[in-house]
């Protein structure tokens, strides 16, 4: 009887810290995804009390006659490539100074990691004045070519601009992880490989880089997931201009939901993302774990 009544108190006391923790879970995740899929297949511009369904049309339209998505689709594949190999590169260079036994390195990564809790809107704002108005008068002052450039009025610069802006922003957060991971490689192997005569460049592609493995597989995980789902910075910078050639799949969503009140084709286009992005990412670290398997 009291093995009985220990296993009902038991599973009371589970219940009782468990169930709020799933009724938040259901109320806050899978309620608003269910609805999601569910307004997807409906016509609605966000103010009728009753959607018109109309099934995959907004669908079969996405994909065979929105060539605004299709261009914004191809904006965020370039963007999101060029963003994790550069991002990842400059970060683990940069954690490699950083590592060493310098009188500034804590005031380094403190500088690196500031601009990580800026929002990325502040952030956007503050560098179109400086793209804007900065430039122009460092253009006058020095008289260089690059400064008196149209940064965010042509299409290959505005793009360039987001990109060093995002870099510039994000490149702390990334820095900190593989600080992270290269202090965990022992210093052990690196004397064995010091001492069997290998140099430094031998020593980091044969030693320290198969061992940031766990940090390389976050870092590629985190910059996939943000990349993909950019946003803010092209809200703030360029507003998706010049000539809507710097929308992303992100930003495309947020124009026809809120500003065209497209809301059905907009909850499909974001449903579409949605399963971009799982899938992506499930394919990524599937492929990356298998590498930390094998280093």
């Amino acid at each position: 009887m009291l093995k009985l009544g220990r296993k009902r108190a038991e599973k009371l006391e589970f219940g009782a810290f468990t169930l709020p923790v799933l009724i938040c879970v259901i109320a806050v995740f899978y309620y608003p995804f269910i609805m999601t899929i569910r307004y997807s297949l409906t016509k609605w511009n966000g103010i009728s009390k009753h959607p018109k369904f109309i099934g995959l049309d907004n669908f079969k339209q996405i994909f065979m006659g929105d060539a605004n998505f299709t261009n914004a689709a191809l904006f965020t594949i370039k963007y999101a490539i060029l963003y994790i190999i550069l991002v990842n590169v400059l970060a683990i260079l940069l954690a490699l100074v950083l590592d060493m036994k310098l009188k500034t390195t804590n005031w380094l990564r403190a500088a690196f990691f500031i601009p990580y809790i800026l929002s990325l809107v502040i952030v956007g704002f503050i560098w179109k004045f400086i793209f804007m108005q900065g430039f122009e008068s460092l253009g006058e002052s020095t008289g260089w070519g690059i400064f008196q450039l149209s940064w965010l009025g042509e299409p290959g610069l505005a793009f360039i601009s987001i990109l060093l802006v995002s870099l510039w922003q994000s490149i702390g957060f990334y820095l900190v992880i593989y600080i992270a991971g290269l202090q965990s490689v022992p210093d052990d192997l690196k004397e064995a490989a010091t001492v069997d005569g290998a140099g430094p460049i031998r020593r980091f592609f044969n030693i320290t880089l198969p061992l940031l493995a766990p940090s390389i597989t976050i870092s590629v995980f985190m910059a996939l997931t943000n990349s993909i789902k950019v946003f803010d910075v092209i809200l703030s910078l360029t507003g998706g201009g010049p000539g809507g050639t710097t929308y992303s799949v992100a930003y495309d969503i947020y124009r026809d939901t809120f500003q065209n009140n497209l809301y059905g084709y907009g909850t499909a286009k974001a449903l579409i993302l949605f399963v971009a992005v799982l899938v992506i990412t499930v394919i990524q670290l599937t492929i990356f774990k298998r590498r930390e398997v094998e280093a």
